[in-house]
């Protein structure tokens, strides 16, 4: 069959974009004049500093517990880290989980446990309960064998459903090469790394990481000093004094020039591009105002100049933003993004390296600099209303061995920065010379292109090792067209006499998705029929119908006719094997020779749909169909396996798709020419 089952939209990956807000700058007033509250601190024995705000403005309370730990790899067991974060606060040595979780909920707080700190906030006449809460799921977290297994399950499956993602892959692969894997911000998690993996290792990490050594508490809300000081002491003093293990790491460097990293995914119908280079930019810097107003003015956000030239202007895109970033431990990144479109992935480089370099080599205008003031002091007045913002202003404080008065003339530095300021700015921090530009895109569509651009090309398989480059338009064999690839798959299922008489096919399949059982009943027949029907726990959650009169989709109880080219879609989709009717088809094309899993296969593609046979086997090996959600456009990937015969024809009795989440359905029963009627098509 042309599609064992139809996915509904309820299973599709949301992908979600920045969008503009097409809204005039108000004209900025006078600076307003900002008191930002002094935190009064005292430091335990075993190293704990303490930081206290009061603010008696409102009856509440926000803790905040930072371990500043060293820098380090977890190696061949990377994935401890984030097994170690999802497992606490399941529990404690003294209450279960579900003790702890109706303690919270009766409080109606928040809490929030990870590797490297914890977080609670909730009314101040809970004050002590809170905080006594979070002292004990931070220091006696209790880890079981049970969430363990749960939550590297969950990892894996994660893990294996984002190897297929363009964007996942890229932010992967851009780390890895601009830090190197042996590098905490290079290093990446893999399904082998989380196999390795044991239970001891996430005591170990807890034991040897979550220790007092450089750790702050900050407390910010209503509540008294002094008897917050002698309750901090009680909960917090006898943690014991131990120092972290520490590792020594190099620095990473720049390109000597500016290169292309090339991804080739041939699933991809958009390009991920980044523009990357080092910066070694501190938040005590002298010229950080003018960073950052370089970078606001770059591509800070909808009324950026990437934005307005790449969406804008072109139209390539939903987005197209830059950040520049300030690190204590190790040098950060300013970065130039945007997803586009295959076909304008070279002119989207060239527009990105024109405005790289516009902003370095000219002055700003004296309006933008002025609006992104204005966007900046905006945001910081809105923000410093927060307790959170009190909270994390006065841990900068002291991490970043900022002035006292920092905070206090941070609009009086932003107003105080020039044209010239943010022109010198840019030419420092914006490399365009030594950009290393990582594309994670179709080889076949974007190469071409890229290589007229005349930069260097380095090219790197999915997890940043080096590869040759790939073989894009390859040109097919002699003697090999449409009608030939058709031939070969209906050959290799059983030949043309054996799939005619299958009048119609009654499936059955199942999968887990999240710990629940996703069944899946599909029946089509070769009179234009089609029943796709997906449940959970004993509902449908989603059901489609197809017939030659009519068609509809229900999903969550809300049924809507097919129409355009949905119905189009549908109506391809109901026979049991549509490739019986391909031969000579209008609007149908072997496009080429692609790789699918590390093997050859020829692409047909039929609209927004193309089909994938093994060079070999002959045999239908996947289905990648271009969807739109949320604005921007994804490809919905299907694979076929696992191929047995049912009354003489093959069917895939292994199908895995990605959408969101990677989910492998199992076929359970295949029906031919019988357990159908006209009925099921209602």
């Amino acid at each position: 069959m042309k599609k064992i089952f139809i996915l509904t939209t309820s299973l599709f990956l949301a992908i979600t974009t920045m969008q503009a807000q097409d809204r005039s700058q108000p004209k900025p007033g006078p600076a307003p004049t900002v008191n930002v509250e002094k935190p009064k601190s005292f430091t335990l024995k075993n190293g704990l500093k303490v930081l206290i705000v009061e603010n008696h403005k409102l009856p509440k309370v926000t803790y905040s517990l930072t371990l500043d730990a060293p820098l380090h790899l977890d190696g061949n067991k990377a994935g401890v880290t984030s097994l170690t974060s999802a497992i606490m606060g399941s529990g404690t040595d003294k209450m279960s989980k579900d003790q702890f979780n109706e303690e919270v909920d009766f409080l109606g707080a928040d809490f929030r446990f990870w590797d490297k700190g914890a977080y609670a906030s909730g009314l101040s006449k809970y004050a002590e309960t809170i905080l006594s809460l979070m002292a004990d799921g931070a220091l006696h977290s209790k880890f079981t064998k049970e969430e363990f297994e749960k939550e590297k399950a969950k990892a894996i499956e994660g893990i294996k459903s984002s190897e297929k993602s363009v964007t996942a892959v890229a932010a992967r692969v851009e780390n890895a090469l601009v830090y190197g894997k042996n590098h905490p911000a290079g290093e990446f998690v893999t399904e082998e790394t989380l196999n390795n993996v044991n239970f001891e290792d996430v005591q170990k990490h807890y034991a040897d990481f979550f220790v007092p050594e450089n750790a702050y508490l900050v407390i910010v809300g209503d509540v008294d000093y002094k008897k917050t000081e002698k309750l901090v002491n009680k909960l917090f003093g006898n943690w014991k004094k131990v120092s972290a293990p520490k590792g020594m790491f190099t620095k990473p460097q720049n390109l000597a020039q500016a290169t292309i990293n090339f991804v080739d995914m041939s699933n991809a119908v958009q390009s991920e591009i980044a523009l990357v280079n080092i910066v070694d930019l501190k938040i005590t810097d002298k010229d950080f105002f003018a960073a950052i107003l370089a970078n606001q003015v770059l591509g800070g956000g909808g009324e950026g100049r990437l934005f307005l030239n790449l969406r804008e202007a072109h139209g390539w895109t939903y987005g197209a933003y830059s950040s520049i970033g300030n690190a204590r431990k190790y040098p950060s990144k300013f970065r130039a993004t945007s997803s586009v479109r295959n076909v304008v992935t070279d002119s989207a480089v060239t527009e990105f390296f024109n405005e790289v370099e516009k902003i370095r080599k000219e002055l700003v205008s004296a309006e933008d600099l002025k609006n992104a003031k204005a966007k900046y002091i905006g945001n910081f007045v809105m923000e410093i209303q927060k307790p959170e913002t009190i909270a994390r202003y006065a841990l900068n404080t002291e991490l970043d061995k900022l002035p006292a008065d920092f905070y206090e003339n941070y609009i009086k530095n932003i107003n105080a920065v020039t044209v010239e300021d943010v022109r010198k700015a840019a030419d420092k921090y914006f490399l365009a010379d030594q950009l290393r530009v990582v594309i994670v895109g179709k080889a076949a569509d974007v190469l071409p292109g890229l290589e007229k651009l005349g930069m260097p090309i380095a090219y790197f398989d999915k997890f940043g090792n080096p590869t040759a480059k790939p073989e894009v338009n390859k040109p097919l064999p002699a003697g090999v067209t449409l009608n030939t690839v058709v031939d070969s798959y209906i050959k290799a299922i059983g030949g043309e006499k054996a799939v005619k008489a299958v009048h119609s096919v009654a499936m059955k399949s199942t999968a887990t998705v999240q710990g629940m059982t996703l069944e899946s009943l599909t029946k089509v027949t070769d009179k234009g029929q089609m029943l796709s029907e997906q449940s959970m726990m004993g509902s449908v959650i989603s059901k489609q119908v197809v017939t030659p009169k009519m068609a509809y989709a229900m999903q969550q109880g809300q049924k809507h006719d097919l129409t355009g080219e949905e119905l189009e879609e549908a109506r391809r989709n109901a026979q049991p094997f549509a490739e019986l009717s391909l031969k000579n088809k209008t609007g149908v094309n072997l496009t080429g020779i692609e790789m699918i899993d590390g093997k050859e296969a020829y692409a047909v593609k039929e609209g927004k749909e193309t089909n994938f046979y093994d060079v070999s086997t002959g045999l239908k090996v996947a289905t990648f169909t271009t969807v739109d959600q949320g604005g921007q456009t994804g490809v919905q990937e299907v694979y076929y396996s696992d191929y047995q015969v049912v009354k003489g024809v093959k069917f895939p009795f292994t199908i895995k798709m990605n959408v969101g989440i990677e989910i492998e359905m199992k076929v359970s029963e295949i029906k031919i020419n019988e357990g159908v009627s006209d009925a099921d098509f209602k």
